[in-house]
This record gives C-alpha cells, sequence and structure tokens, in this order.
C-alpha cells in the first residue's frame, strides 16, 4: 500500500506561488542592487561588499532563532503560516528601502541607510518568511513524493519569476528613464506584488493538525535555542546542506553579477535577458520530471550527483566558449550547465525533510521549522557572501560606475568573476554531493532500530 495523500493539485501550486512572492524580493536584489548602488547611486563596490558581510553576522543567529520559534507556534494557520504572511509585510517595505536611497544625504548616511535597510530585509522579514515557507514542506504532508512535487512547483515558480525579472528589469527601469526614481518604482510594483501573491500562497494550503503531525514522535518537542544549534551542528547532512546552498547562491551571484559582463564586455546589456533564458527554462522543463526522475534513478542521492557532474561539464563549456568569443556557445552551455544543477532545486526540501528525519533517528527530536533554517541561511549567508564577493572582486579590478569604458584590469576581473568562478564553485559543490547520501544514512538507522524493536 503506497503513502497517504494529503493534497491536491491546487495545493501544490498554490503553495508553489510563494516562491513568486520570495523572488520579488531575491532575485531582484540580488541581481541589481550591486548595479543600483555603484552606478546610480555612484557607491564604492568595495565598501558595499564590506557592508553586506558584515551584515551577515546577525543572520546565523536569526535564522535558528526563527526556525525555533515556528517549531513552537500554535496557531488558527498553524506553526508556519503566521510568520510567512506577517513577514512578507516588513520584506516589501525594506525592499523598497534597499533602491530608495536619497540622494540628499551625505555618503556616510547613504551607506548607513543602505546597511540598515539591508540586514532588516535579510536578517529579520526575509528569513523569517523564507524559514517558515520552506517548512510548510513537513506541516502540510508527510508524504515524501508529495514534498518533492511541492519542491518543484515551488522553483518553477521560483526561476520563472527570476527569468521576469531578469528579463524586463534593465528595460522596465530605462523606459521609466533609468535613474533613482525609475529603481525606486521598479521596486514599488515589485513589493506590492509579491505582497499579494504571498497572501494568496498562505491561504491556498493548510497545515496538518497536531495530531497528525505528532505522529511517529516518540515525546514532546521541548528545546532552547542552545540545543536547536547543538542538534543541527550535529547532523553531518545539515552542515553538508548548508555549504551546498552557500556555495550555490555564490555562484548564482556569480551569474547574476554577469550584467556587469553583458555591459562592459559583451558591450550589450540586453544579452543579460538571452542568458537569463538560457539559465531558467531549462531549469524550469526540469522541474516538471524532477519527480519522475527522482524514481527513474532511486534516489535523490543519484539524481542530484549526476546532475552537478552534467553542470559542472556545463560550465567548462561556457569557459572555452566565452575565450572563444562565442556568444552562442556560451548560451547552449549556459543552458546545459542549469540543466545538470536543476534537479537539486527540486528536490531540496524532500532533502532537508529527510534530514530532519535523521536528526530524529539519532537524537529522537522532531525540530522541522529550525531543520529548514539551512534554506533561509543558506540563501542569505550564500547570497550576500556572493554579492559581497562580486563588490570586492569588483574594487580589486579597478572598476568605477561612472566610467563607460573599464580599465584592463577589470576586464580581466570580470572574465574570472563570470567564467572561472562559477566552474570553481560548482566542483565544490559537487565534492559534498558525493557525501550527501541522507536516504542511505536513514533507512540503515530505521533498519536497525526495527532489530532493537524485535
Amino acid at each position: 500500500m503506497g503513502e497517504k495523500r494529503y493534497l491536491k493539485w491546487y495545493n501544490k501550486l498554490g503553495y508553489g506561488s510563494g516562491d513568486l512572492a520570495g523572488n520579488m524580493v531575491y532575485a531582484f536584489l540580488s541581481s541589481f542592487v550591486m548595479l543600483y548602488l555603484t552606478n546610480t547611486v555612484g557607491l564604492n563596490p568595495g565598501i558595499i561588499g564590506t557592508l553586506i558581510m558584515v551584515s551577515k553576522l546577525f543572520d546565523g543567529v536569526s535564522d535558528i532563532f526563527f526556525g525555533t520559534m515556528i517549531d513552537k507556534t500554535k496557531s488558527k494557520l498553524g506553526k508556519a503560516r503566521p510568520w510567512m504572511l506577517y513577514a512578507y509585510i516588513g520584506c516589501a517595505v525594506t525592499l523598497v528601502a534597499n533602491f530608495a536611497i536619497p540622494a540628499s544625504l551625505g555618503r556616510t548616511a547613504q551607506y548607513a541607510w543602505f546597511f540598515i535597510a539591508y540586514t532588516m530585509l535579510n536578517a529579520v522579514f526575509f528569513t523569517a518568511n523564507n524559514i517558515a515557507y520552506a517548512s510548510l514542506v513537513t506541516f502540510c504532508t508527510r508524504n515524501s513524493k508529495e514534498r518533492v512535487e511541492m519542491g518543484s512547483f515551488r522553483f518553477i515558480f521560483a526561476f520563472s519569476t527570476s527569468l521576469i525579472i531578469q528579463s524586463v528589469t534593465v528595460q522596465f527601469v530605462r523606459a521609466l528613464g533609468n535613474g533613482a526614481s525609475a529603481w525606486k518604482t521598479v521596486a514599488i510594483i515589485y513589493a506590492v506584488i509579491g505582497l499579494i501573491v504571498n497572501t494568496i500562497s498562505v491561504f491556498s494550503i493548510k497545515e496538518l493538525p497536531e495530531e497528525e503531525l505528532a505522529k511517529d514522535k516518540d515525546q514532546e518537542e521541548k528545546y532552547s535555542l542552545i540545543e536547536a544549534a547543538k542538534l543541527l551542528v550535529s547532523n553531518k547532512y545539515y552542515l553538508m546542506i548548508c555549504g551546498t546552498y552557500v556555495c550555490q547562491q555564490i555562484y548564482t551571484a556569480m551569474l547574476n553579477m554577469g550584467i556587469y559582463y553583458m555591459i562592459y564586455i559583451l558591450k550589450n546589456e540586453d544579452l543579460y535577458s538571452v542568458f537569463s533564458w538560457a539559465i531558467n527554462i531549462p531549469v524550469i522543463i526540469a522541474m516538471c520530471i524532477t519527480p519522475m526522475l527522482v524514481e527513474r534513478m532511486k534516489g535523490l542521492y543519484r539524481m542530484n550527483l549526476a546532475g552537478y557532474i552534467l553542470g559542472t561539464a556545463g560550465r567548462v563549456g561556457v569557459i572555452i566558449a566565452g575565450y572563444m568569443g562565442s556568444v552562442p556557445l556560451m548560451i547552449a552551455f549556459t543552458a546545459v550547465a542549469a540543466l545538470g544543477m536543476a534537479p537539486w532545486q527540486g528536490d531540496m526540501g524532500a532533502v532537508v525533510a529527510s534530514c530532519s528525519e535523521y536528526t530524529w533517528l539519532t537524537k529522537g527530536k522532531h525540530i522541522d521549522g529550525t531543520m529548514y533554517s539551512c534554506t533561509s541561511m543558506g540563501l542569505k549567508l550564500g547570497g550576500g557572501l556572493g554579492i559581497a564577493i562580486v563588490g570586492w572582486l569588483l574594487d580589486l579590478g579597478g572598476f568605477d560606475g561612472q566610467l563607460a569604458v573599464q580599465s584592463q584590469s577589470c576586464i580581466n576581473m570580470l572574465h574570472f568573476m563570470y567564467l572561472w568562478l562559477p566552474m570553481i564553485i560548482n566542483i565544490i559543490i559537487v565534492v559534498l554531493l558525493t557525501q550527501l547520501n541522507v536516504e542511505k544514512a536513514n533507512e540503515k538507522l530505521r533498519a536497525e532500530k526495527a532489530i532493537i524493536k524485535k
């Protein structure tokens, strides 16, 4: 007899739409905040990178804090949905603040404005919303296949939204006058759309009742913030997922800075949209077949590892095509790399759920909401570190946002950042994935427990 099914197709669709709202914030911020700050406001990329990195110091604590709070929440909406609903209001306000730095302020005040707005968005509001959203996979169904399906719906929306934002934002800003007010207007529009969609997503799915969630639990989950942190650190698979997620977000940040590569090397900023299509369309296609691939390849481990090996090979092809000066080949190999890396995006939620099960099997504790802190932590730490690295490397290369033509040292740096760094990061991820077979570990532990019970 198969596992019990909990969700209808429209529940999965509604859940997935939540990442449209999330990426109205994340995709817009990660793809364009550096460009806005350097080329419109005129701030130094190295200082921006340092401020972002300092901001990340607040994130580690807030991730675990909000994850723990979600696990302890009891309300009519459930554990996760209240946090997802109300935190997005703050996301919308602070997103606009990041793209509305007053020109009347002095330089120091402008840096301070950005630091406060960026930290509040990432360390507080986006953290609460994103962890709550990710943990719904656990709170809404106990069916492993449905969790994979929810992950696929989620990332179809995520990459579709990223595709749209990366495709239209440059042209949108240009149509509105290409100045500071244009960036502010675009931010307001994206924030309002995100707020509406997030609200719809919250009410399109319900969390399981406490008695259903309590099945298979041997004891009431009572633990402090420090105990939760210890449980996370003691789970080696959690640390591997965090490492993979951080690397993946740094990789994404390197590709997002491709707007600089298009402007100053390929001499056509509109190519950024074309490369965005080459990245996101293969991912969306792969999302649709990820549940089938999991069954065909008999598990998440084999599929994710094989996919990232293909993704790494694709990035090698991008390097070769880049030095050949062939834009069509660069686009083609970019698509191959994206296709290979896509399965991890679709099944990541299921992998984290298995990671949470590992903690229960080894420690006797269910920390589902806290466990999903790795998604928010990885997203923000990796994305923030990625943007910071972009700023530091641009500054090291001698980038000046007020110049139409950059120095040769800057051009060389752009080649390194866009061509070489993504490939190096993918190799690191492949190494991590070779060790991330949590499914096998859980099967062994379940078998051992069954023997003990006899």
